[in-house]
């Protein structure tokens, strides 16, 4: 892939950008930014982006990333739940790392996942990407759980799908989202960053 296919996919992608994807983007950045900043709003603004999206996916064959929005949508307000019910005397869910038995469920949850997925598109679906699409929504999976749970970890899966993701909805022609995806590698990064020193924090106060 050359610059210059690069450039001329960006320029077609944008002139055929639909104002829902546009919709789409602005509140999936919105979300991320949130989380960053461990502001519970990152719930409402995700719902208004995952829904979306569930149409978009569906009407251009990304049938697991349809699917993972679905998911995004009850983990959302899941998540929504936890952040606002801390345990008793607590102000606010703090932000730990995960356990042995923790990371041995996200291995679980991501291997089962992308079996399941890859199995299902591979053979029922008329998918050109179905190992691709299996990965990004399995890896999704994991990092949308340890977000609703507040785990560092939640960063470093996003990272992994959103790196995926880029070169993805790229192909798919969704250059828009393509670029929303690149930039959710950078916030994520940050993220990951902030998450470490509120943990930190947390263990310093609670040692």
């Amino acid at each position: 892939m050359n610059g210059q296919y690069m450039v001329d996919g960006l320029v077609s992608g944008l002139q055929g950008m639909s104002w829902l994807e546009a919709v789409a983007v602005f509140f999936g950045l919105a979300s991320v930014y949130y989380s960053i900043k461990e502001n519970i709003l990152v719930f409402p603004t995700g719902i208004i982006s995952t829904l979306i999206y569930v149409w978009i996916c569906l009407q251009i064959g990304l049938y697991a990333d349809m699917g993972i929005n679905a998911y995004y949508f009850s983990m959302s307000i899941f998540g929504w739940y936890v952040w606002s019910h801390p345990k008793p005397g607590k102000t606010a869910v703090p932000v730990t790392w995960m356990n042995a038995r923790e990371i041995l469920q996200s291995l679980a949850l991501f291997l089962l996942g992308y079996g399941v997925l890859f199995y299902l598109l591979r053979y029922y679906t008329d998918s050109d990407v179905p190992r691709w699409d299996s990965f990004t929504t399995a890896s999704a999976f994991v990092g949308m759980w340890l977000m609703a749970k507040k785990k560092v970890e939640n960063w470093i899966a996003w990272i992994i799908t959103d790196l995926v993701s880029v070169p993805l909805y790229f192909y798919k022609g969704l250059i828009l989202t393509s670029l929303q995806f690149f930039v959710f590698t950078v916030l994520a990064v940050m993220g990951l960053i902030a998450w470490i020193r509120a943990a930190q924090k947390y263990e310093e106060v609670n040692v």
